[in-house]
């Protein structure tokens, strides 16, 4: 019950962050309607094609921005009543506000497409199969298979946790491998904290350590997860807390975080729970204390021998490095990938009996049939789950992926629009070692005095300090991240950023500013719009200990856009090189007719842009 409330208040979360016009309504960077074309094909080849309910606007009236801003006012508010209200927490709500955010998902383009997005619908659906079914009169009294499709979050939370770990190696990535990764993610990430700027001034030895803890955390604690003795599943529980909440104290990852925190507690059972809420509870007899600790013993030796850890009691430091090279440790992967989906063939069945028992001693010749028929299905629908699963669990490996089995392979393919299921790893690689890129938009009414444009959340001036804005994610500030480590070319999407602020679109300007008041060109648009590419770095204490005046220092790079105004014939090449030229023209034309026209009203419809 606890774990479905989290997730409705994530849910709820996020439901505000896609509440708007700025991205995708019918002035903002990336209008949704652009992703519905309407080629003549039927309505359910449509959803076949893609799943979203906006197909269903043209019947009812809508255009595509009306459609998604009912959507997200519906999965809001559905969100908001099922975390009061804890009879709403059926698995039949679960499934609206899954197919919603799956609506939402298929337009979002590149501002929706993070793995946390996928996380979120694949963690949605579990909630459809974990969820009772208050719908359905008598079906929420036999709960005998609850332990079953809770599994499936824990062997979620495995593949999210062993992929993250094992990616950062398999990218042969040099700072990981040398352990100084942590020596600049604090400042090269997306949107730091302000105690990520201390953190950024610990020791190189302390940060070292922390990668190997790091490693420790996501590759070998991963494996307790599916352990039968409880005390490792509570060990490995708290393991994660302590890094989920070290991330969220060090950097905005909106509520992904949030989100992980909430699975890890499919590790924990009801001793624990009522432990915490100092309530009786009669304890099951201990076993395995023998094996328990081997297990500790084991990774602690492992993590000291691989990584060569050293006490220099002298200097009160520890030293660390790899001891292990590349090739080592594909073998190594080679040789865990495999077992370790046996190992959940294990834990799952061991589920699935257990269950099997449970229905045949529950007392009633109708309740244990019911009970029998709830398992069947159910336990069918966890085993579907974990066998679609292997086949992006198994990318982190090329030869265990090949030899997936061709009937799983062709179940992941018919249902992978869907987003079921999906393969992850986070940080694969350090970026930004040489410095963080940011790039900074400045405007101009005359060419020759230049103000630049200051975001709400991203670092732009020197003496502001980073933002904390956990569980909400700022998608342009995340975007504009992105853009600076290539060229404009590379983001599409700024070019769009690029003409609506010349035109002066108050949706838009939102996204960067929303007290419009405090953007520097809210009384009138600016003429000429040009950005800069610098490199940022956290300053550092003074050589008397105490802390400097500014949060960070930058560098002049080079010049990412050009400087253009509107009209501009690099504008209007971008523009059309982008697919975005035709669009533009068309609302220019409309206009152009309003001015000539007023009294005659024009519709820009959705079917009229679906070429632009």
């Amino acid at each position: 019950r606890e774990t479905r409330e989290l997730y409705l208040r994530i849910d709820l979360e996020m439901w505000f962050d896609l509440f708007g016009q700025s991205l995708y309504g019918n002035d903002g960077l990336l209008p949704a309607r652009w992703q519905l074309r309407y080629s003549g094909k039927g309505l359910w080849e449509q959803l076949l094609s893609s799943p979203t309910l906006l197909w269903l606007a043209p019947r009812l009236g809508l255009d595509t921005q009306t459609a998604m801003e009912l959507l997200c006012l519906l999965g809001a508010a559905l969100s908001l009543a099922a975390t009061v209200l804890e009879s709403l927490r059926d698995s039949l709500v679960f499934l609206f506000l899954w197919i919603i955010y799956l609506s939402m998902y298929q337009v979002g383009q590149v501002f929706l497409y993070f793995q946390w997005d996928s996380l979120l619908l694949e963690t949605g659906f579990l909630c459809v199969l974990i969820a009772p079914v208050t719908s359905l009169r008598g079906w929420r009294a036999g709960r005998e298979h609850d332990p079953v499709t809770f599994w499936l979050v824990r062997w979620l939370l495995f593949r999210l946790m062993f992929a993250s770990g094992v990616v950062k190696l398999t990218s042969r990535c040099p700072t990981w491998w040398g352990l100084t990764a942590l020596t600049y993610h604090f400042e090269t990430q997306c949107i730091p904290t302000p105690l990520a700027w201390f953190a950024h001034q610990l020791p190189v030895w302390w940060h070292k350590l922390s990668v190997v803890a790091t490693f420790a955390i996501e590759i070998a604690a991963p494996f307790l997860f599916l352990s039968p003795l409880r005390r490792l599943r509570l060990g490995a529980f708290y393991m994660q807390v302590l890094l989920q909440v070290l991330i969220i104290l060090s950097g905005n990852y909106n509520f992904f975080n949030l989100l992980t925190l909430t699975m890890c507690l499919s590790l924990l059972d009801d001793e624990h729970i009522y432990f915490w809420l100092r309530k009786k509870y009669t304890p099951n007899p201990n076993q395995g204390f023998v094996v328990e600790i081997a297990v500790w013993a084991l990774i602690g030796f492992g993590t000291v021998t691989w990584f060569d850890l050293q006490i220099n009691w002298d200097k009160g430091t520890v030293s660390s490095r790899t001891v292990f090279t590349f090739h080592q440790f594909n073998q190594f992967l080679k040789t865990v990938t495999f077992p370790s989906v046996w190992l959940g063939v294990l834990s799952l069945t061991w589920e699935l009996v257990s269950a099997m028992f449970r229905c045949a001693c529950v007392e009633g010749f109708f309740k244990r049939v019911l009970g029998t028929v709830q398992w069947t299905v159910f336990g069918a629908a966890a085993v579907s789950m974990f066998a679609i699963s292997l086949v992006p669990f198994t990318f982190i490996e090329y030869d265990s992926n090949a030899s997936v089995w061709p009937g799983v392979r062709q179940g992941y393919d018919a249902v992978s629009r869907y987003q079921l299921v999906n393969s992850y790893g986070l940080f694969r690689r350090m970026t930004g070692v040489g410095g963080r890129p940011e790039v900074v938009i400045e405007g101009s009414m005359d060419k020759v005095t230049w103000t630049e444009i200051e975001f709400m959340y991203k670092p732009g001036n020197l003496s502001a300090p980073p933002s904390v804005i956990t569980p909400h994610q700022p998608r342009l500030d995340w975007q504009m991240w992105f853009a600076a480590l290539g060229t404009h070319k590379h983001s599409p999407w700024f070019t769009s950023l690029m003409y609506r602020l010349l035109q002066g679109k108050t949706d838009v300007i939102e996204l960067i500013q929303s007290d419009v008041s405090q953007y520097p060109f809210h009384q009138q648009p600016p003429m000429y719009l040009r950005a800069h590419r610098y490199k940022y770095w956290f300053t550092k204490t003074l050589a008397d200990g105490s802390y400097p005046q500014r949060w960070w220092r930058r560098v002049y790079i080079e010049e990412f856009y050009p400087t253009v105004h509107l009209g501009d014939t690099f504008l209007e090449s971008m523009l059309s090189q982008h697919g975005l030229k035709n669009q533009h023209i068309l609302e220019h034309a409309i206009r152009l007719s309003s001015v000539r026209n007023p009294r005659r009203p024009t519709v820009l419809s959705d079917s009229a842009c679906s070429w632009g």
